[in-house]
């Protein structure tokens, strides 16, 4: 009679097992998160994949820091949002949604380093060496020691990476990889970190960097394990819309450098290239109407000029609508109760659309006062001026206070013509109006109440 597999129950966030189903998982208390998956029928071999089972510690004294020397991609802003490079031996994910362009902005990636003389292996999951090279071709990568293999089996992997010994392994992607010691699917929890750990082992041991491509959810969130995102070094996240044309690469987290740095790119027929002017890269001077105020976005260490739209709606049912494109819903519900509380005006009769142009995201405080200027707009159809900048945040209380890096801000807006600025109070103590021309306009607000001058 044939034994019986034995099973467990793995969190899908943190990837903690349990002997039966629960309704919340013991170590992250998630809850609804428990899968059950088969449990390994026979430990790992680490010896049968090349790897040194016999290494020994070593004293610091005894490290060549020369080992860890980073390697330049070729693409600059890749290489500031790495932090100047691949490390060797580290691990990157590369997180985004279904057809951003993360495949392609890797093979840009291998296209610069065999540029360099670097050797790459591109291991494929989800398409064959054809698919692969039909791509790599559009995007001018048809020579160099570019090699594709298209497997699955880490097992088959790790033998051709000691034959090949490449400078650079591609993975794309992670949950589509399989190791034969576990006899769960490919994607399930326990393979997605089996293999995320053999990935890891091999490169700190091999000094070889590896770029894994992990696949998003619903929610946004890489798919698979929360154990996933800690056990790699660096995690980038691609971020955009299919519809818009630019595109944004974000650290996330990086053992190796500071997660304050993004790259801008534009999607073209040629692939992904980097947006010279990212100052202005957001912005549409094409039309302006009432309802748009402009502000300074601060992503990283790099500020943007970006159009905050709102359009205020007659509502002929009980319960307004709150819409935030970009923009956090619960951020808005805030300053329009602080609208209704501090102005007196009565949004709670409107439904309200916020949206903040070019398809950005964020979450940066320094918006909302733009965001109350753009909704006295939309409510009283008056057209704010198109050279105004308004920054600041907006407690509850109804003051406008500071934000982060507030000089950064005012420097690439006065670097791109803009006159006319409405600040928090306390900026008056930074000293803007020293590098400010004789014909440029600063006003600081100590209250949101001042912002209904503008319309007056």
């Amino acid at each position: 009679m044939k034994k019986k597999a034995k099973t467990a129950f793995f969190c899908t966030h943190c990837g903690h097992s349990h002997s039966r189903w629960q309704g919340q998982c013991d170590s992250c208390f998630e809850r609804n998160c428990l899968v059950e998956e088969l449990i390994p029928s026979k430990e790992s071999n680490l010896s049968k994949m090349g790897i040194d089972t016999e290494r020994k510690p070593l004293k610091i004294s005894e490290i060549n820091p020369q080992d860890a020397k980073r390697l330049s991609v070729g693409i600059k802003e890749v290489d500031t949002v790495l932090g100047g490079g691949l490390v060797p031996g580290s691990l990157v994910l590369l997180g985004g949604e279904p057809g951003i362009g993360k495949s392609t902005l890797l093979l840009q990636v291998c296209k610069a380093l065999c540029d360099q003389g670097k050797k790459i292996l591109y291991l494929a999951g989800e398409e064959s060496e054809s698919q692969v090279k039909l791509r790599a071709q559009r995007l001018g990568l048809d020579s160099g020691e570019f090699y594709i293999f298209s497997e699955i089996q880490i097992q088959n992997i790790f033998s051709q990476c000691e034959v090949l010994k490449p400078d650079l392994m591609v993975v794309d992607s992670i949950q589509t990889m399989k190791s034969n010691e576990l006899d769960s699917s490919p994607g399930s929890v326990s393979q997605v970190r089996e293999c995320t750990l053999h990935f890891m082992e091999y490169c700190k041991l091999k000094n070889v960097a590896c770029l894994l491509v992990g696949h998003v959810t619903k929610g946004g969130e890489i798919a698979g394990p929360r154990l996933l995102e800690h056990m790699v070094d660096v995690v980038l996240q691609f971020e955009g819309d299919k519809n818009n044309w630019f595109r944004m690469l974000r650290g996330i987290k990086n053992r190796f450098g500071a997660t304050d740095e993004i790259g801008i790119f534009e999607m073209k027929e040629s692939g992904l290239q980097a947006v010279e002017n990212a100052g202005l890269a957001f912005m549409n001077s094409d039309h302006f109407s009432s309802g748009s105020c402009q502000s300074v976005l601060l992503e990283g260490n790099q500020p943007f000029l970006v159009e905050v739209q709102a359009l205020v709606a007659d509502n002929h049912f009980t319960y307004p609508k709150r819409t935030a494109m970009g923009l956090d819903l619960n951020r808005l519900q805030i300053l329009l109760a602080v609208m209704e509380k501090r102005l007196g005006v009565r949004v709670g009769e409107y439904d309200v659309f916020v949206n903040i142009t070019g398809g950005v995201k964020t979450k940066d405080t320094g918006l909302d006062l733009a965001v109350v200027a753009a909704i006295l707009s939309s409510l009283k159809d008056y057209v704010l001026d198109q050279d105004l900048l308004v920054i600041g945040e907006v407690g509850l209380g109804g003051e406008v206070r500071m934000t982060s890096r507030m000089e950064s801000r005012v420097r690439e807006s006065l670097k791109q013509g803009y006159k006319k600025f409405h600040l928090p109070w306390r900026a008056k103590n930074l000293g803007l109006e020293e590098f400010a021309e004789s014909e440029v306009e600063m006003s600081y607000l100590k209250e949101i109440r001042k912002i209904q001058d503008l319309f007056r």
